[in-house]
C-alpha cells in the first residue's frame, strides 16, 4: 500500500499553463488550416463560376449563330437587338436582345425570343456579359455580290471588369440572303 502512493506521488500530470500553451499552439495551426481550406473553396467558386460563363457564352454563340446561317435578313435595333428573318422551315422569326441586370452595372444577360420583339422575358440564353452591345455591325455591302453578315462580340466577366474578361467575337454570314 505504501508503495503504491510513492508511486501515484510520483507521477506527474500536465499543468495548468502547459495546458493553455498547448491550446493556443493548436488554435494558431488550425486558424491557418481553416484560412487555406476558405481560399481555397473560395477560388474553386470563382473557377466554377467563369467557367460555367464561358461555357454558356459559347453555346450562345452556336445557338445565335444557327439562326444567323438561317436567316435571309436582319433587322437591328441599335447594338443590343436584332430581329432575324428566317424561313418557317428554320422556325420562323427570331429576336436577339440584352437586358442590364439589375444591381449590377456591368453585367448583360442575352435573351432569345420568337417574332419581331425580345425582351427580358425571352428565353435567357448567356449571362455575365459586359456590355450589352453585342451587335456591332450588319453589313450587306451593293455590288460585291456578297452575302450579308452580321457581327457578334460577346465579352464575357463574372467580375464586372476587363480582368480575367472572356471574349468572343465573330462575323456570321446569313446563308440564305440574296447577294446584291
Amino acid at each position: 500500500m505504501i508503495e503504491r502512493l510513492r508511486r501515484l506521488r510520483g507521477e506527474a500530470g500536465y499543468n495548468l499553463v502547459e495546458m493553455i500553451t498547448v491550446m493556443v499552439i493548436m488554435t494558431v495551426v488550425f486558424a491557418g488550416i481553416t484560412t487555406v481550406f476558405v481560399a481555397g473553396s473560395k477560388a474553386q467558386s470563382d473557377q466554377e463560376r467563369r467557367f460555367q460563363a464561358q461555357v454558356t457564352t459559347r453555346l450562345a454563340l452556336d445557338k445565335i449563330r444557327r439562326d444567323i446561317h438561317c436567316a435571309s435578313d436582319v433587322t437591328p435595333f441599335a447594338t443590343t437587338a436584332v430581329t432575324l428573318k428566317v424561313p418557317s422551315g428554320c422556325g420562323g422569326d427570331v429576336s436577339w436582345c440584352t437586358a442590364a441586370v439589375s444591381g449590377y452595372t456591368n453585367r448583360y444577360r442575352l435573351y432569345r425570343q420568337s417574332g419581331a420583339t425580345c425582351d427580358s422575358t425571352g428565353v435567357m440564353v448567356a449571362d455575365y456579359l459586359t456590355s450589352g452591345n453585342v451587335f456591332p455591325a450588319f453589313a450587306h455591302v451593293t455590288g460585291c455580290l456578297c452575302l450579308a453578315s452580321l457581327q457578334v462580340d460577346f465579352n464575357v466577366s463574372v467580375t464586372g471588369t476587363s480582368v480575367g474578361a472572356y471574349d468572343l467575337t465573330d462575323t456570321i454570314f446569313l446563308r440564305n440572303s440574296t447577294r446584291i
